[in-house]
């Protein structure tokens, strides 16, 4: 069954024209990318950052792979050391956590970009090959024929739209999620920086 289900991925993929390996090749980087970053945006711990601060200090936040659970463990380990100078240690300390969070994102955001336009490649190559088997009266030919260029085109237009569409709905999600995240990393420094009492707000 899973050589029968190559074969058909490769027939598929042989029709699309050459615009195929490059689109199945976009799709795998695009997946990996959300996939990464799907595990990487995650919080950790529960409830506003000035409470996970406070649960910090008392060394009750547990452990946590939660990117903002780490910008706590990390500020209040700073903290613990000394306050001169603690907001640019902080930015130092936590520059690899928001790198984390962004990264993968710009790759993400240029395949959505790309698929589209490879696809729409493709669907010119397939009605030149088209036109090309019209004006010859051939409706198979060793390069395709009419129905071989009708077949490339809407295979190279459905693989474009498939690329794109999905991911750029789950990449706005996982960057409205990146941004909360990155609010609340600088919500750790500020609560840190200023103390526990007249901290700034923190949200959930």
């Amino acid at each position: 069954m899973f050589q029968d289900a190559l074969v058909e991925l490769g027939s598929y993929i042989d029709r699309g024209g050459f615009v195929m390996p490059p689109l199945v090749a976009a799709t795998l980087a695009l997946w990996y990318g959300l996939g990464y970053r799907l595990a990487t945006l995650r919080r950790g711990g529960r409830g506003p950052v000035r409470a996970l601060v406070e649960r910090g200090r008392r060394g009750a936040l547990g452990r946590s792979r939660g990117l903002v659970a780490q910008a706590v463990a990390r500020a209040v380990d700073l903290e613990a050391h000394g306050r001169q100078n603690l907001r640019p240690r902080l930015d130092e300390a936590l520059a690899d956590l928001e790198d984390d969070a962004a990264r993968f994102a710009m790759l993400t955001k240029a395949i959505v970009t790309v698929a589209p336009l490879l696809g729409l490649l493709g669907t010119v190559a397939g009605m030149t090959e088209t036109f090309d088997a019209l004006g010859d009266m051939a409706l198979f030919a060793q390069s395709g024929g009419i129905a071989g260029g009708i077949s490339q085109a809407l295979l190279t237009t459905q693989m474009g739209l498939a690329v794109a569409v999905p991911g750029l709905v789950v990449g706005r999600l996982l960057g409205r999620r990146q941004q909360r995240l990155l609010d609340e990393i600088e919500q750790v420094k500020d609560v840190v920086t200023a103390g526990f009492e007249g901290a700034p707000h923190a949200t959930a």
